[in-house]
């Protein structure tokens, strides 16, 4: 089992955004691997740290995390698990200020070594079928993305000699402070076009289109956000990693079910005929069409729950179940033959309203459906 992201940092579930951050910022320091040369252990905490800060240091990550747990980031690729050195190095601009980490030597490689630049993400929408997202699907689509260009060549950046950033020192009240930001001749790079083919922008890099795979968990839902690592942009330079492809989600609306949560609801009408006497009916499910029995005498309101015929669960605990409201529509106009039929009703006992104990209230059907 994973361990808990709010425990790996070492805060609480009511921390504020600033305590994550500060605790963030306090573990990448203790585990860096530049302060733990050769320390498996220590890799591997800075890691797990890093990535428990790229949930809980995105609210609408956070949110997830908090409903559904580590299920909403295992196997659809919302973020998270998975992280190399190179994403977790991209925060650090945001943990620690600017572009610089102290006196640890850089971001490129442990020791100084040159930076790698990540290409910038790209943003795609899937719309999904409630039966998609009840049994989870693979989908292939078409992507544009920029990507590094044959027989283009780089040069070490003069600017900054190759490693990405430039140092300033400047004289304060408080002594000499020294202060690292991205070169802007390479971009952080640590290495400018030396030559380019042409058809490829000023980064040397070209338009393809690509099919990419994406496998969408069961249980999904409408503005979720799920993460194809290295699909997305190219980045410039021999030591460049693409960005990610980001896939929001979209739900079409069913013709029959309705959703909320993992629970499915369905509206069977049915006649005045059919509810005196009994009948079956074919009704919708995601998993296709089931038949159903209804009883003689059943009365409008009625919830029939299919169990497990609703939408998987996204922590993979089960599935909802198939709310089934029976509702006995009246006619509107009769002949005469029944209009005097019913006449003749009023006043017969079995026609007149006697409810039992077991027929719940409307309330007691409602606190039913949710629990």
């Amino acid at each position: 089992m994973k361990e808990d992201y709010y425990d790996i940092l070492g805060v609480s579930k009511g921390a504020t955004a600033a305590e994550i951050k500060k605790a963030y910022r306090k573990k990448a320091i203790e585990y860096h691997p530049d302060k733990n040369p050769g320390d498996e252990k220590a890799e591997e905490m800075f890691k797990k740290a890093a990535e428990a800060y790229e949930i809980l240091g995105d609210a609408d990550k956070r949110a997830k995390y908090d409903q559904y747990g580590h299920a909403a980031f295992d196997g659809g690729g919302f973020g998270g698990g998975g992280m190399n050195m190179d994403d977790i190095f991209s925060q650090f601009g945001d943990i620690f200020g600017g572009g610089g980490f102290g006196g640890f030597g850089g971001f490129g490689g442990f020791g100084g070594g040159q930076r790698r630049v990540k290409g910038s993400n790209l943003r795609i929408r899937v719309k999904l079928t409630l039966e998609e997202i009840a049994n989870g699907v693979e989908k292939k689509v078409k992507v544009k993305r920029k990507v590094p260009a044959e027989g283009v060549t780089y040069k070490t950046c003069s600017t900054c000699n190759g490693t990405g950033q430039v140092t300033r020192v400047t004289n304060t009240i408080l002594g000499r402070m020294q202060t690292a930001t991205t070169c802007n001749t390479c971009g952080g790079a640590g290495q400018t076009i030396d030559n380019r083919p042409s058809g490829t922008d000023a980064q040397g890099l070209k338009t393809v289109e690509e099919t990419v795979s994406i496998k969408i968990p069961a249980g999904v839902e409408e503005g979720m956000q799920l993460k194809v690592s290295g699909k997305g942009n190219g980045a410039p330079g021999n030591n460049g990693i693409p960005g990610d492809l980001l896939v929001a989600i979209e739900t079409e609306e069913h013709d029959t079910l309705k959703r909320e949560g993992d629970n499915l609801h369905y509206d069977l009408y049915i006649s005045f005929s059919e509810a005196v006497l009994g009948s079956s009916k074919e009704i919708d499910t995601v998993g296709g069409k089931v038949r159903i029995k209804l009883e003689p005498g059943i009365q409008s309101g009625k919830i029939l729950r299919l169990r497990g015929k609703g939408v998987q669960s996204l922590n993979g605990y089960g599935s909802g179940d198939l709310l089934v409201h029976v509702n006995v529509w009246t006619p509107k106009e009769l002949t005469k033959e029944q209009r005097e039929f019913f006449e003749r009703m009023q006043e017969d006992d079995n026609f007149k309203p006697s409810p039992e104990k077991s027929d719940k209230s409307f309330f007691e059907k409602v606190k039913d459906m949710f629990s």
